[in-house]
């Protein structure tokens, strides 16, 4: 990490008031900041008290506190909530979430699509390692179990993926479900929401997720909506059919009355760049309608999916191994490549959307190819035979690779996102998951909204651009991520609530992560606390591991 001048000089100065008070009123004061306290108002300079895991005083603090934190000069907010975050099992593997406490984040809300349970049915319990100890997972309520026994640094909620239910009564079928299937689907959703869960999270871009039609789905939330809950959903085509799968995650909303947050916003293909206003003004209409329809960003123009998103649903039915059948099959090669090129109609179609320039997929995988755009690897792969071009050379990477090969497409503009992020209703979530720049989580070319997606607001979009007021930016990262899941007491820094609490450098905070470089932390995070308790200290992560499952009243 690269440090400002002066800045090794101030946490020196910060870490030698942090000292111990025999008797003392609170058990940490935060001392003179610039309080945003998550709820949009305007900044004030004051004193912020915690005792065991609760904000008990903000304003004055005429009290000592066991530690003591000069905050002058730093911004004191709720620590961010990553609406949108896919570390369900990397903080199995590796519990201290570096690279989100170093953005700032203190809760993580997980689950889209696909989610840490169940698993059940048509699916074996899923296995997994914590240390040297082995769990199978059939629930949801069985992995927030083992968040809590195991410990992490962060605090964790999740939603139940619609992939879950889908496979537990369909298995790797694409057949539609029979009544006894759907009710299965029902069952296994309203346990999971009881278990914890904050309501019901969909994929329906790609299978099984894309099997699900518009009925599936608001039956699916007639039991969201039993429960108050919300259904989150990653719609079903962020390209030419994107007004429509707008309108369709809005129908979901209008049939069952559940509230609606669509992920990452976005328009992702380069013929309709330039039409987020159409886009707004759907959601708009629907909020003036009585809907409550919202969104979240993450705050860059390229995207994380996998090549295998370029080949038509139809040969990905029966799972794996009959996907790879397919691709090694010679003469299905002529039909993949006319959908591919062509299309069909309802699928989104990531090569079309990046109008087939291979230089704007650039290979994230834990591969031989990793950080390198598929125009290179194109290169460096066997040259076609005589009949074969660059799809055949793509199919056959497929198979080599197993049939998976995580990849970031350049495909919609800052434009576009700036205009979504701007929307009152519109909130920050990564997209990304805890790594770590060194050991087992330091795997692949990842996507650098994995470290930086909160900095990168703060420093791009605030400071330079001055796009959003600081206060409008700590909201959509806090309180408006809270108030959509129903996380009480958290996202406001108020008395009361808990105290996940972030102190940043609002005049050096900024990302360091890049898309051919991105194990980078960032810079200007000093401190961040879960639960009352210290876990990032300047560039040292403390070793804490205070954060809870957050499971829904």
């Amino acid at each position: 990490m690269k440090s400002k001048p002066g800045w090794l000089t101030a946490v020196a100065m910060v870490s030698a008031v942090a000292t111990s008070v025999s008797g003392a009123d609170f058990d940490l004061v935060i001392r003179g900041g610039r309080v945003v306290d998550g709820s949009g108002n305007p900044w004030r300079y004051a004193d912020v008290a915690v005792k065991g895991d609760r904000v008990v005083a903000v304003g004055r603090v005429t009290g000592t506190g066991e530690r003591e934190f000069d905050a002058k000069g730093l911004v004191v907010s709720p620590g961010f909530i990553d609406i949108h975050s896919h570390s369900d099992f990397n903080l199995l593997q590796d519990g201290h979430a570096q690279s989100k406490i170093r953005q700032g984040v203190t809760t993580e809300i997980l689950g889209e699509g696909s989610s840490a349970g169940p698993y059940q049915g048509r699916v074996s319990a899923k296995h997994v390692t914590v240390g040297e100890t082995g769990h199978d997972l059939t629930t949801l309520g069985e992995y927030f179990d083992l968040i809590d026994q195991s410990g992490v640094s962060v605090n964790v909620a999740s939603y139940v993926g619609i992939g879950n239910l889908w496979r537990a009564a369909m298995g790797d079928s694409f057949d539609r479900p029979d009544a006894k299937q759907r009710a299965m689907m029902k069952r296994l959703l309203d346990e999971a929401v009881r278990d914890g869960a904050l309501g019901l999270s969909s994929q329906v871009m790609m299978p099984p997720g894309s099997l699900a039609t518009v009925d599936d789905v608001s039956e699916l939330c007639t039991v969201v909506a039993k429960h108050g809950a919300i259904y989150s959903t990653h719609i079903r085509n962020e390209g030419t059919e994107v007004f429509d799968a707008v309108k369709e995650a809005i129908e979901v909303g209008r049939r069952t009355g559940v509230p609606v947050d669509i992920i990452h916003l976005k328009i992702a293909d380069e013929k309709y760049w330039g039409r987020m206003n159409e886009v707004i003004a759907l959601i708009e209409a629907a909020r003036n309608e009585g809907l409550n329809i919202q969104a979240n960003v993450y705050p860059y123009t390229r995207g994380n999916n996998n090549l295998d998103s370029i080949i038509p649903p139809w040969a990905h039915e029966g799972g794996r191994e009959k996907f790879l059948a397919r691709l090694k099959d010679r003469s299905l090669r002529a039909r993949l490549k006319r959908d591919i090129r062509s299309g069909i109609p309802g699928w989104y179609n990531h090569f079309t959307a990046v109008g087939g320039d291979w230089s704007r997929m650039l290979i994230s995988a834990n591969s031989t190819y990793r950080g390198l755009t598929m125009d290179r690897v194109l290169v460096l792969r066997p040259k076609p035979k005589d009949g074969e071009d660059d799809l055949d050379q793509l199919f056959d990477l497929l198979i080599d690779e197993g049939g998976s090969v995580s990849t970031v497409y350049a495909h919609h503009t800052d434009r576009d996102m700036t205009l979504a992020l701007s929307q009152p209703w519109c909130s920050v979530g990564s997209d990304g998951s805890a790594y770590a720049i060194e050991g087992p989580l330091r795997k692949g070319n990842p996507h650098p909204r994995n470290f930086g997606t909160f900095p990168r607001v703060l420093g791009v979009y605030v400071r330079e651009l001055k796009l959003l007021r600081l206060e409008d930016a700590v909201r959509k990262m806090t309180s408006l991520n809270a108030a959509k899941v129903g996380l009480k007491d958290r996202g406001l820094l108020q008395p009361g609530a808990f105290a996940d609490i972030t102190v940043f450098d609002p005049e050096t905070i900024i990302d360091n992560a890049k898309y051919t470089e991105p194990f980078q932390y960032n810079e200007g995070i000093r401190f961040v606390f879960v639960n009352g308790q210290l876990v990032l200290d300047g560039e040292t992560h403390t070793g804490a591991k205070p954060g809870r499952a957050l499971r829904r009243k």
